[in-house]
């Protein structure tokens, strides 16, 4: 199936951030758009500004007479995480749609350009972003499907000048869950990680593996895959596609980075590959991980004859992701960092980095579990890297598409928790409760919903530093 007699698209999930960043291609490509959610946002608010029809109740009153009338020029992409009675749903099935899922709509349009697609258990977003943002910068044509809102761009989706005769190139975050990054057709792939997560889905951390390793083989015989070293491990070198690899990694004997430094606001290192090397760059996203995503983007980017200097300025250039190491307040002795970290490799990661950044100052963390099931599975290594910090706050778990757990609570992290201080607190007891407490370096994490917190945490934090100014 091409997209050839659509005129019209309609997403089911629209606010959703991989479907968002789709709505808006469809929409840029001059398609009417419209779709449903079940809650408003500031997403969907942008979506709405930016000309696309959303409602956010389930009736068939509710769809576009676009659609209605004209079912065989209509596509309808959904979301797994709509409700099997959806209204509106039920109704696109039963009456004969053009009928995908986001997954395969993405894998119809990597089919058609010259693909770059971004897999990991963690890092994907960030690293895809950077790629999308250095060739962006460097004057490549693109079009970039990415899992978070960049500082550069504010959106999800990225777009390049469309008057260069050179090819578009299609930069994506190819998602495991659900398996959907199967579907794509990938020229270049970079896997940022192997690390178990999804058990609810792939039932065991060999059948992850597995995925993965599927995933690498989807490269295209002439393309190219570059691997994160600890990754190529964890799926077994020898089991990798025969086609052109590149590993990397801080320590990669491949493709790494020396002179690491951190600073309070950004990350300053040395790029080689054995056979280029770039000393002095700076990250202003800062973290050990960043650095690491950064090589796979700088090497993709000499890759596609980027120059040196552009390279530099990309780096430098780059503001990062929305919810990716975002830091609020850096003021004096008051910090306030946040992190979309849910995975106990992600949390490590970024606490590690925190520590190098401020190794003198308290460390406090807000952490809100994502998933019973993943709470479940990884309770130990949770509890493991929290302790990093010298104070720990647990929220209750975030349920997302899951139903309770007999047994399975945030409390159940707390035994394992090695810091000086470590507490359950109820949500909406949150502000009242940092009122009591002293932070110097306070950094929230989790993939739920205490990003809604965050506005909040940062103004407080603010107001105090104002209320104690000389």
């Amino acid at each position: 199936m091409s997209f050839e007699g659509i005129n019209s698209v309609h997403l089911l999930g629209i606010g959703g951030i991989g479907m968002s960043a789709l709505a808006r291609w469809f929409r840029h490509e001059g398609y009417a758009v419209s779709g449903y959610d079940r809650t408003p946002s500031s997403l969907t608010d942008e979506l709405i500004a930016e000309g696309m029809q959303i409602s956010f109740e389930d009736k068939l009153e509710t769809i576009p007479n676009v659609i209605k009338e004209s079912p065989e020029k209509a596509l309808i992409i959904w979301t797994p995480a709509m409700p099997k009675g959806s209204v509106q749903l039920n109704f696109f099935q039963e009456n004969g749609y053009q009928f995908k899922k986001r997954s395969e709509v993405l894998g119809i349009v990597t089919s058609s350009y010259y693909t770059i697609a971004v897999a990991g258990t963690h890092g994907k977003t960030t690293t895809s972003s950077m790629i999308a943002h250095m060739l962006k910068s460097a004057g490549k044509p693109i079009v970039a499907f990415l899992g978070g809102i960049t500082q550069n761009y504010q959106s999800n989706l990225i777009l390049g000048d469309k008057k260069s005769k050179e090819k578009t190139l299609v930069v994506v975050e190819a998602d495991e869950f659900d398996r959907s990054f199967l579907r794509l057709h990938p020229n270049e792939a970079v896997l940022t990680s192997a690390d178990p997560d999804h058990l609810d889905v792939y039932g065991d951390e060999q059948h992850i593996l597995d995925g993965f390793l599927e995933f690498t083989k989807l490269v295209d015989k002439k393309g190219r895959l570059y691997i994160q070293q600890h990754a190529a491990q964890r799926l077994g070198v020898g089991n990798l596609p025969k086609v052109y690899t590149r590993e990397y990694g801080l320590r990669s004997a491949g493709i790494g980075a020396e002179n690491i430094k951190a600073r309070p606001g950004s990350f300053v290192f040395d790029y080689l590959d054995g056979k280029n090397e770039i000393k002095g760059l700076e990250l202003f996203i800062p973290g050990f991980h960043n650095v690491e995503n950064a090589l796979a983007a700088i090497a993709i980017a000499l890759d596609h004859q980027i120059s040196v200097e552009q390279i530099r300025n990309g780096i430098s250039s780059f503001k990062g992701v929305k919810r990716r190491f975002e830091i609020h307040v850096n003021e004096g002795n008051h910090v306030f960092i946040d992190d979309y970290a849910h995975h106990p490799e992600e949390i490590r990661a970024c606490l590690s980095s925190v520590r190098a950044m401020f190794p003198t100052k308290k460390l406090t963390v807000i952490f809100q579990p994502h998933l019973f099931t993943r709470t479940r599975d990884f309770a130990e290594g949770f509890s493991e890297s929290l302790s990093l910090a010298d104070s720990v706050i647990l929220l209750d778990i975030y349920p997302a598409r899951e139903l309770p757990i007999e047994g399975v609570t945030a409390a159940m992290l707390l035994e394992g928790i090695n810091t000086g201080h470590k507490e359950l607190v109820a949500k909406e007891d949150l502000m009242s409760h940092l009122n009591q407490v002293s932070t110097e370096v306070l950094v929230t994490l989790g993939a739920g919903d205490i990003d809604r917190l965050v506005p909040g945490i940062a103004s407080w934090m603010k107001e105090g530093l104002n209320r104690f100014a000389p």
